[in-house]
């Protein structure tokens, strides 16, 4: 079993935060874990993204080749499209389809969701909606990480156990919220995936 996973957003976003919640996942599970982080001018909003992978073997890079991701998981559209050319011919894109717009020519978005529409494999998630939904827009990125969750070949129980080791530290509000943002993806993409 291998998983190679392309993380993908604008900086502020927290793709860390989900690299984190799948690793720990994934050291629980005795999987074996590479990451390697690409942070561009990510406190000014710029572009960051990860390679990640996983597998029950040992990994010896943590380069993710071009045309062999399995997932791109996505917390901002264009940034989505940014990385397709790392996306396998059967691979899942998850992407949020609200837009970080931080540039003046940012393209438009209705543009962009075609494009992302026209795979055989994605789901679009309006993370940032769900998340307001439960009165705690700052979790749309687990929300994200829950949408993407059925693809990650980590068991949605160790991704829960995971989100708790990860926020314990900020209470047991942030934790119960995070769970319930984490749930919340989950089941959208589920019903989305029906449609």
């Amino acid at each position: 079993m291998k998983t190679d996973i392309i993380l993908a957003g604008v900086g502020g976003q927290g793709i860390l935060s989900i690299a984190s919640c799948i690793g720990v996942a994934a050291m629980n599970e005795n999987l074996y874990v590479k990451q390697s982080e690409l942070h561009g001018m990510s406190q000014r909003g710029g572009a960051v993204q990860s390679h990640f992978r996983l597998s029950d073997k040992p990994i010896f890079s943590d380069q993710i080749p071009l045309g062999q991701a399995d997932i791109i998981l996505a917390v901002e559209p264009m940034e989505a499209l940014r990385y397709l050319p790392w996306l396998s011919e059967n691979g899942m894109l998850v992407t949020d389809s609200a837009p970080f717009i931080n540039i003046p020519n940012y393209p438009d978005t209705e543009t962009i969701l075609s494009e992302i529409k026209k795979l055989k494999k994605h789901v679009l998630v309006d993370a940032n909606g769900l998340a307001t939904s439960i009165k705690s827009p700052k979790s749309a990125n687990i929300v994200m990480l829950g949408a993407a969750s059925k693809y990650l070949q980590v068991s949605f129980n160790s991704l829960e156990n995971a989100v708790c080791e990860i926020f314990k530290n900020k209470g047991t509000v942030i934790v119960e919220t995070n769970i319930e943002a984490l749930k919340l993806g989950r089941d959208f993409a589920e019903k989305y995936l029906c449609n």
